[in-house]
């Protein structure tokens, strides 16, 4: 890979200007922040400094201080904030991954965003903001986005039947274990107590299961016989789900939260119901309204050299690389779009669709989701049921559409707001976003095997420099 020049910030995306890139042995990192008379405005836009500085700490802030002497911008602390880069350079240092970007707002206004360490894995290019990561799993908040949007639109329902659409899932059944007499076990495939609607889909309570996590020796072996998540090979759309419905469901639907392929088939449906392409689909009505240019579904020749890697070091680098496949445009190979985890993006990008979120659905002039449907996704949907987020949330969040919500400010292992959303992806990404305390934080790193730990850390840093 060859090393990239940072780039300025596209006008009209954020208000930000570029600062220095100070590079160490161990670390490249430049913090940018935007002038004090960058905001948000009206409508949800960004006002632009037109100094077009730094906030170097020369003049006032929004907090009110002058000079030097000044120690907070939009109620975080400067001193605070400067730990983010020392810790992720021992985070390098310690082998947790090559490097990362981390990206804080509060109230639509950017005051940290920093490049860390390197893109490649044999720390030799210089992370850049710009550096384009796997998403994985955070693919799932945006495509899940695009069906409430559809359903806004009374395209479908949440209540609907996806059978309605994907009638090769007509005929599901449900594996029933049954303790005998004797003490041994045997299964039971049982027919559907109610159908798998489009909701069950959003909340992973559809009763489908991941290969990879799945309790059942005979399920996992099917759904990796079946190739159902493309790990092995490419497989079309209308082959997966014709497959998929031959496999027994884990769970009767809506009774338990399943982390699963519920948004690969969530994005089949959407094909269905809109009659379009999903990467065609996500960009109209995502991607191209946010100005979400690095975001896609596989990298082309031309911005492979700004592709973050993971360190080879990773016992998950090799199976996952393997299965995601993200120099192939999977419609030129044969391949489904995957909805739940197929997705590459920038940090810059992945925040304009976080901030337009907590801004009840609009960003920069441009409403993609109505206030109360944002409020509506952010709220549990999973009340009552079985199964639990905290694989990947840790203990005290349920699950919407599309996004796990803290049910309250304690029972948790860091801080945050009753009513904060969050996801995070297997390759090392994760966001936060705090309508309470309008904070939106996003860390971009490729470190799989250490991803609970990272995403938890800089959870902590972010929540460590607020002070008001």
């Amino acid at each position: 890979m060859t090393v990239q020049a940072l780039s300025p910030v596209r006008a009209g995306a954020v208000a930000l200007a570029m600062a220095a890139l100070v590079l160490t042995p161990s670390i490249a990192s430049a913090q940018f922040g935007p002038g004090p008379g960058a905001g948000q405005g009206p409508g949800g836009r960004f006002e632009r400094d037109e100094r077009g500085g730094f906030d170097r700490g020369q003049r006032p802030d929004r907090d009110g201080r002058r000079g030097r002497g000044e120690d907070t911008v939009m109620g975080f602390s400067r001193e605070r904030l400067g730990r983010i880069g020392p810790v992720m350079r021992e985070q390098v240092d310690r082998g947790m991954f090559p490097g990362a970007v981390t990206l804080i707002a509060r109230r639509g206004r950017i005051i940290h965003f920093e490049a860390h360490g390197f893109r490649d894995a044999a720390k030799t290019q210089p992370m850049t903001r710009d550096t384009i990561f796997m998403l994985a799993s955070m693919t799932k908040p945006i495509v899940s986005t695009a069906a409430v949007m559809l359903i806004e639109q009374g395209r479908m329902k949440l209540s609907d039947p996806i059978a309605t659409w994907l009638t090769e899932l007509k005929d599901m059944k449900v594996q029933v274990e049954r303790r005998n007499a004797d003490g041994t076990t045997t299964t039971e495939d049982v027919a559907l107590a109610r159908p798998i609607t489009v909701q069950d889909l959003l909340r992973h309570t559809a009763g489908f299961t991941y290969a990879g996590s799945v309790r059942s020796p005979r399920l996992k072996q099917l759904l990796d016989d079946q190739n159902i998540e493309a790990r092995t090979a490419n497989i079309t759309g209308d082959e997966m789900l014709r497959r998929l419905g031959q496999i027994p469901l884990m769970h009767q639907p809506g009774t338990a939260f399943e982390y699963s392929i519920s948004v690969d088939v969530l994005g089949l449906l959407l094909e269905r119901v809109s009659g379009k392409r999903l990467d065609i689909l996500i960009k109209e009505m995502i991607l191209d309204p946010l100005d979400m240019r690095d975001s896609a579904w596989f990298v082309p020749e031309g911005r492979r050299s700004r592709l973050a890697e993971a360190l080879d070091s990773d016992p998950a680098k090799a199976g996952m690389w393997t299965s995601y496949r993200i120099f192939e445009n999977p419609a030129d190979h044969g391949q489904y779009f995957k909805g739940g985890a197929g997705m590459v993006s920038t940090a810059e990008d992945y925040f304009k669709f976080a901030q337009m979120i907590l801004n009840g659905g609009q960003f920069e002039g441009r409403r993609l989701l109505s206030t109360k449907w944002v409020e509506f996704m952010l709220s549990n949907h999973t009340i009552g049921m079985g199964g639990s987020t905290a694989a990947s949330t840790g203990p005290g969040y349920g699950f919407g559409l599309g996004f796990a919500v803290r049910l309250q400010d304690g029972f948790a292992v860091a801080p945050g707001s009753t009513g904060d959303a969050m996801w995070a992806g297997a390759w090392g990404t994760s966001f936060t976003i705090d309508p309470r305390e309008g904070i939106v934080g996003i860390l971009m790193a490729q470190g799989p095997s250490n991803r609970v730990h990272t995403r938890m850390l800089f959870k902590n840093l972010i929540y460590g420099a607020v002070v008001r």
